[in-house]
């Protein structure tokens, strides 16, 4: 069977691009002649170094979803394949292939669904999102019944000492809103500072982010926030490297969402928590927001942490600290939440929701 992948942020090296490429390992491993369509190689290979992927087999075909290929040209290539599967910006595409799959990665809004777009959605084979909020959103807006697909959580912790850290893994990134800070990194360097200046000891705050160029003199003002305290930056390490860190955390902090009108923008809550699952699964104890898919992840009181307010935050982390018996608990039943998302159930799914 020949399928087509298309993932308009290709380039980004987040979650999303790990969650497509993974697709197509699932389909490769069951010899399907895998295309994706993309026209710079250099991007993939920079998704395979940092998630240490194996796409070989797969082969990059010209990018028919580009502005610079006419409708024509698209709908022509696009008859080939028995299959493509769409991650969606926020547009239905329209092609002649056997089958089209969309998937939402975030609770996008289609600003204009009319009759045109209505006439793509009948195309569309099925729909299929990463998280029940995502899922809410998209079937509100779409007027449909998308599925759900959890992203695929591979568990790789290492047997090493736990150290007295609080972690968060999260790519730095600037974004056009009223404070520019879309996971809320300086947020977290200023509750641990808080909670530093009223007597904490002992404890660091690490950040493992991922930086592009284009946001270091943000980034660099966010170390300079951090200045003076037990707080550390991993930068842009790759799956094997986060693993050293997650193993030696015990607490791990996420706030994506804080202070931000959800209602109006629910893209700015995390859609569901790839890092937050993988901290779990090295018996790190989640510390999160109450918001977005976290609220799928974490079990409150029992696997985690579930806060509202940043002084929540910092009692629920005081607690943990002061209390090594409940964190025991804790790290415990993390790990065993987290072997809920992980295992070869991702491929098992994708066939169901594909009918393979």
């Amino acid at each position: 069977m020949k399928v087509g992948i298309f993932d308009p942020y290709l380039d980004d090296l987040g979650g999303g691009e790990k969650y497509m490429m993974k697709i197509t390992q699932c389909l490769a491993g069951n010899n399907h002649d895998i295309d994706i369509f993309w026209d710079n190689k250099k991007d993939l290979d920079e998704l395979k170094d940092r998630f240490l992927l194996d796409l070989s087999g797969i082969k990059l075909e010209k990018n028919i979803f580009s502005t610079q290929t006419s409708l024509f040209e698209r709908l022509k290539q696009s008859r080939k394949y028995d299959i493509i599967i769409v991650l969606s910006d926020g547009s239905i595409p329209l092609l002649l292939c056997g089958k089209i799959f969309l998937h939402l990665q975030q609770p996008l809004s289609f600003q204009k669904i009319g009759l045109t777009e209505r006439l793509k959605l009948l195309k569309i084979k099925r729909i299929f999102c990463n998280s029940y909020y995502t899922k809410s959103f998209i079937d509100k807006t779409l007027k449909v019944k998308s599925d759900v697909l959890y992203p695929p959580i591979e568990l790789k912790p290492k047997k090493v000492n736990k150290e007295n850290i609080i972690l968060h893994v999260g790519r730095f990134r600037v974004k056009n809103n009223k404070n520019g800070d879309y996971k809320k990194q300086s947020v977290m360097i200023d509750s641990f500072k808080d909670m530093i200046r009223k007597g904490l000891k002992d404890w660091r705050f690490v950040l493992a982010v991922s930086v592009k160029e284009k946001d270091t003199i943000g980034f660099n003002k966010l170390k300079k926030n951090a200045q003076g305290f037990p707080v550390e930056f991993i930068v842009n390490k790759n799956n094997d490297q986060l693993w050293d860190i997650y193993s030696k955390a015990k607490i791990y902090w996420h706030a994506s969402g804080f202070g931000e009108d959800l209602g109006k923008h629910p893209e700015y809550a995390e859609h569901f928590g790839i890092s937050t699952v993988e901290a779990m699964g090295a018996g790190v104890v989640p510390v999160v927001i109450d918001a977005g898919g976290q609220k799928e992840i974490v079990q409150d009181g029992k696997s985690g942490f579930l806060w509202n307010s940043l002084p929540d935050l910092k009692e629920k982390t005081i607690l943990l600290i002061n209390d090594n018996k409940l964190l025991t608990m804790m790290s415990e039943e993390a790990k065993k939440r987290a072997e809920v998302f992980s295992g070869d159930r991702f491929c098992k799914e994708l066939y169901q929701i594909l009918d393979l």
